[in-house]
């Protein structure tokens, strides 16, 4: 089983847009998948799941599981200020160390505003899950300017719309 998860609880996001794109393309090569989004975290996640609450968020608990059944993870994520979403940080330290990730496989895509395509943001992120022992795919796809290439729905650049289609294909091979 893959996972797509969401890297923000932003409702409605670009990420989201982006991970349900992704999932088409693993439906059209008949591959089984799951969407993790952030934004159905519990807003008070951060007290009411982690360290001494640990396994007593139903809600929370139903997020951490959907990770726990997967191999394959594929994170899409924006950039917020040169790095990954805190909220994506928390999620990861809320689950069970040190074996969930540990052996598993993961590909990253990053968006962003501005021109680096969310490369910085990528980079820490990939420094983490390779912490946790998983093995991260070595394309990373950056999508510069996501609002000029991206009409919410659709990714309006070709390229963008190629370099995601080779992506999907490199992962199920990974």
């Amino acid at each position: 089983m893959i996972t797509l998860i969401s890297g923000t609880n932003r409702p409605e996001s670009n990420s989201i847009a982006i991970v349900n794109l992704y999932a088409a393309l693993l439906q059209q090569h008949g591959v089984p998948y799951q969407i993790l989004d952030l934004a159905k975290l519990p807003a008070d996640f951060t007290v009411s799941a982690l360290y001494d609450n640990t396994g007593k968020n139903a809600e929370f608990n139903k997020l951490a599981g959907m990770i726990a059944t997967s191999d394959k993870f594929v994170f899409v994520v924006p950039e917020y200020n040169s790095s990954f979403p805190g909220v994506l940080k928390a999620f990861i330290d809320g689950l069970e160390y040190p074996n969930t990730f540990r052996n598993k496989k993961g590909a990253l895509i990053g968006l962003s505003s501005g021109m680096q395509g969310s490369g910085p943001a990528l980079s820490h992120l990939s420094d983490v899950l390779n912490y946790l022992g998983m093995h991260v795919m070595a394309m990373r796809l950056k999508l510069a300017h996501i609002e000029k290439n991206f009409d919410g729905t659709q990714l309006t650049n070709k390229l963008y719309q190629e370099l995601l289609e080779l992506h999907v294909t490199q992962f199920l091979s990974f």
